[in-house]
């Protein structure tokens, strides 16, 4: 229950902010479709570095969010599921309608087996209930042969264990939230991102992290409170970045 709890707490909290930037970026919406744009070329790159995408790919975004990379990833059979993806079609209609969009968890995905060419995963399972349930499920919906594109945020292992005890002491009914903690489910580690994809029919094409980046920046970085030193020695928030293909 605690993980369930954590995953429904990190959903409204999402949900939240999301309202918020909706007004915020009211008159200002071409900026946002032009970010979006380039971060939807940029995955769509990286893709066809392994493979041409056909015109008549078929392309799903698992945890499309509010501004996710198929409304702008330039196929005709695009498809996003996200659990808030009602109430995101309504907060952002300017390029939430350019594709089909379903309310679903990414644990339990609405699809027969093989369904997809491509799917693309980017910064979504740690902020859900079941990390490696998701990505089992991306590997069930994917053909054989076809393309995963998937990123989450790695942590060093002191952060993982941080977000440990702040999920213990909301799990005994102590309410005090941390913010970075309370819109993650888990705080995964190097090693226990790599995890995710195995036992599974996925083979890694390419993999890749910012590690170095990150703790290069936050020690270049003035800091700004106690958070700010403390990724100086511990790195935060590193990209770890996959491209796989379905086995047969």
């Amino acid at each position: 229950m605690g993980r369930q709890h954590r995953a429904q707490r990190a959903l409204t909290r999402q949900l939240a902010y999301q309202e918020k930037k909706a007004d915020s970026i009211r008159g200002r919406e071409h900026d946002v479709v032009l970010a979006m744009e380039k971060s939807s070329s940029k995955v769509r790159a990286i893709l066809e570095r392994v493979q041409p995408i056909n015109p008549d790919a078929r392309v799903l975004e698992v945890g499309s969010g509010a501004h996710g990379n198929i409304f702008y990833f330039g196929t005709e059979h695009g498809v996003g599921v996200d659990p808030l993806a009602e109430s995101y079609a309504k907060l952002f209609p300017a390029w939430q309608s350019r594709v089909t969009t379903l309310a679903a968890a990414g644990e339990s995905l609405p699809f027969i087996e093989g369904s997809f060419d491509i799917v693309v995963c980017d910064n979504v399972v740690d902020h859900a209930e079941s990390p490696r349930d998701i990505v089992a499920e991306i590997a069930r919906v994917l053909k054989p042969s076809g393309l995963l594109y998937f990123t989450v945020n790695v942590h060093h292992p002191v952060y993982a264990l941080a977000a440990h005890v702040h999920a213990a002491w909301n799990d005994i009914g102590i309410r005090h939230e941390i913010g970075p903690f309370a819109d993650h489910t888990v705080h995964l580690t190097l090693g226990k991102g790599r995890q995710l994809f195995e036992g599974l029919p996925l083979r890694i094409l390419e993999e890749a992290s910012n590690i170095a980046e990150s703790k290069a920046v936050a020690k270049q970085r003035a800091p700004r409170h106690a958070g700010d030193l403390l990724k100086r020695i511990f790195f935060k928030n590193a990209l770890y970045e996959v491209v796989a293909i379905r086995e047969n």
